[in-house]
Parts: structure tokens; C-alpha cells; sequence
């Protein structure tokens, strides 16, 4: 029994031999050769009949940081942009040629954009700082900065070339012109009546304005909409925003009003003014300066039978007036007719008494009777 314990043990011990010595063979490096052809057993062979070794692992280098001194870069203003590369390959690059484009976004603020970089072996890294400028006219948001790396290495004893481009992002800001005018009260505010406050806005700056939203905060007054949504406001644009509300009661009303809007970057600001606005109560109506209502109805009802009087006075007086003329004109004519009538009765009468005195005379043979002078004395009649 003690025989077969060892003898198993022994062969325990040679089974774990074999496998430590296959596992070594296995994980020692082999030589890897470029396959022109293969037969059947799997053997690679060259046109010559030797073995031709397999193209060796390509280097990669990629960026691994970069920095650009905050959270954005504002338009027109300088910075450094710090970039950490690193070669992830296995075997060395040398004569590296680093080139910077920033672009429609960036320019470099002196210096030059291209670098030299004599070798980088596998494994290491190198931080590389270029001064650029971010254009004025540069949209705000993210904006691509593009590295180009040319290098060399030996594959399989043989020189090689290759190039990368990489690609990293730094964003924008625009500055923040957003701009909005003081407050406008009514010259006088009085209780129970709606008033109006407005403010003028205009965004001067060269991004766009988003969700801007203005909200009437306070007590003592009644509003339709104490938050009102105003939307978005374009580069350039203008507008006005108006708060309509209704004092509750005579005093003075303090109130806040806010505008918050998201600007170019999408960060959210706010702007307050605070306002007191002085509220008075309603005047009482005097009634006696009053004109009444009911007068001017009647009066504007009474209008048209007042023009007819005067057309039916005016009419009477243009027929008494007609009247009296043509009653004047009668008199004057009958007063010329009498005059007419006397002179003819008078010129008849006339020469009747001429005929008869003659005829008489000469009828009776005695000469007419000579008229009686008035300025001699009356005497005693003498007969002939």
C-alpha cells in the first residue's frame, strides 16, 4: 500500500512537469512570417522557397489630454491650446512632423502651426503648447481643431511612413450683448385699473438667444400672466416686453421683475429690476361739471326739429316780407290811380262849365257876368 502511494505520487509529479514544461514552450515568442502561399501541412512559403516574416504591428498615436484654459473660449480673445500625445504602438516613430489647423474657428496667435519631433518611442508620451485665437467671427458652440501627425518606423527591417489626423474640439462663446432697457411706468397708477409696465430688449451680441421667459413677481396686484414666454431672439432682433396688471390698493407696490434666458453657450441668466411704483385711489366723479348723457341724446334728438323751425320761420318771414311789398305796390298803384281819376274829373268839369256859360249867355242875349275882382270894394249894384 505504501508502494502504490508513492508510486502515484510520482506520477503526479511528472504529469505536472509535462504541463509546466507545455506551458512554457507555448507562451515563449514565435517568429510570425508573411504567408505567400501555404500548402497543405499549413507551411508558409516565399517565391524564392524561404520564409518571408510577417509585417510587424503599425504605431498609433493618439491625443490623450488637451486643455484650453476654462470651460470656453471667448470670441476674439487669445489662449493656449496644451495637447498631450502619445504613441500606443509597439515600435518607435521618428521624424514626426505635428501640424495644428484650427479651421474656420481658430487662428494661430504667432508662432507657426508645424512642429518637429525627432523620435517618440512605444509607450511614451509628449505635450505640445500652440497660442492660437479664437476669430470674432467664429460661431458660438463647439468649433473642430484638426492635429496631423506624419512619422516614420522600421517595419520587419524595412523604413515606413505613415500619418494620423486627430481631431478635438473646443468650444466658443460668444459675449453675452443681451441687453435690456430700464423699466417704463405709466405717469400715474391708480387702484382697480390696469396699467402696463414695458421694457425694450435687443440682442446686439452674434449668437442667437434661446427660451427667454419674463415673470412680474410681488404682491398687491392682479395679473393675466405674471410668466410669459417670449421664445427665442435672433442676432440683431429687437422687441419689446409688456406686463399688464391691476393694483389691488392705494400705496406703494413693490415688485421684481425678471428675464432668464439661455445665451450662445446654453448657459442660463437671469436679469432683475427691481421696481416700487407708486398706486393712488380712484378721484371721485363730480356729477355737476358733468354734462348728462340723457341732454346730449336729446339735444342731438332734438337737432333736426330745431332746423326745421328756423326753416319754417325763415320762410314766414321771407312771405311777410313778400306780402308787405306787394301790398305797398298795390297802395302805390291805387294812390296813382285816384290822382289819375282827379285830374280827369277835373279837366271834365272844366269845359262844362266853359259850354254851358257860353251857351247860357248867348241863350239868354246877355254878356256873361265879368268875375268879381276880390281887392275892389263890394258897392251898390248899378243897373245898366
Amino acid at each position: 500500500m505504501k508502494h502504490l502511494t508513492r508510486r502515484t505520487i510520482a506520477i503526479i509529479v511528472a504529469l505536472l512537469s509535462s504541463l509546466a514544461l507545455t506551458l512554457t514552450v507555448v507562451s515563449l515568442p514565435r517568429q510570425a512570417y508573411a504567408v505567400d502561399g501555404a500548402d497543405a501541412g499549413g507551411a508558409a512559403q516565399g517565391s524564392d522557397g524561404g520564409a518571408t516574416p510577417l509585417a510587424g504591428p503599425v504605431p498609433n498615436i493618439i491625443i490623450t489630454n488637451f486643455a484650453y484654459g476654462g470651460d470656453s473660449v471667448a470670441a476674439g480673445s487669445k489662449f493656449n491650446l496644451d495637447f498631450t500625445f502619445q504613441n500606443k504602438g509597439q515600435v518607435a516613430v521618428t521624424n514626426m512632423v505635428v501640424t495644428v489647423d484650427g479651421a474656420e474657428g481658430f487662428a494661430i496667435a504667432g508662432g507657426t502651426n508645424t512642429f518637429y519631433v525627432d523620435a517618440l518611442w512605444a509607450g511614451y508620451a509628449m505635450t505640445q503648447t500652440v497660442p492660437m485665437q479664437a476669430l470674432a467671427s467664429a460661431k458660438s458652440g463647439a468649433q473642430p481643431v484638426t492635429v496631423n501627425f506624419r512619422y516614420e518606423y522600421v517595419d520587419a527591417g524595412a523604413r515606413s511612413s505613415s500619418q494620423s489626423d486627430v481631431k478635438i474640439s473646443v468650444p466658443i462663446s460668444q459675449p453675452d450683448r443681451f441687453e435690456i432697457s430700464d423699466p417704463v411706468v405709466p405717469d400715474q397708477v391708480i387702484a382697480g385699473q390696469e396699467n402696463t409696465v414695458t421694457m425694450e430688449y435687443v440682442n446686439k451680441g452674434k449668437g442667437d438667444i434661446a427660451n427667454v421667459e419674463a415673470t412680474m413677481e410681488g404682491e398687491g396686484f392682479d395679473a393675466t400672466m405674471k410668466t410669459q414666454y417670449v421664445g427665442n431672439v435672433a442676432s440683431g432682433a429687437t422687441g419689446t416686453i409688456g406686463y399688464a396688471f391691476t393694483p389691488s390698493a392705494a400705496g406703494e407696490l413693490k415688485t421684481t421683475l425678471k428675464v432668464t434666458y439661455e445665451d450662445s453657450d446654453g448657459q442660463t441668466k437671469t436679469k432683475e429690476f427691481p421696481l416700487t411704483i407708486p398706486v393712488t385711489d380712484m378721484q371721485p366723479m363730480d356729477n355737476s361739471g358733468m354734462a348728462d348723457p340723457n341732454m346730449d341724446q336729446s339735444a342731438n334728438q332734438g337737432l333736426p326739429v330745431l332746423v326745421y323751425v328756423v326753416i319754417v320761420v325763415i320762410a314766414v318771414v321771407i312771405i311777410v316780407v313778400i306780402v308787405l311789398l306787394v301790398r305797398r305796390r298795390r297802395k302805390q298803384k291805387a294812390k296813382k290811380n285816384d290822382i289819375d281819376e282827379d285830374w280827369d274829373d277835373w279837366s271834365e268839369g272844366k269845359d262844362d262849365k266853359t259850354d254851358t256859360g257860353v251857351t247860357d249867355g248867348a241863350a239868354a242875349g246877355t254878356a256873361p257876368i265879368a268875375p268879381v275882382s276880390p281887392a275892389s270894394p263890394a258897392g251898390p249894384s248899378h243897373k245898366a
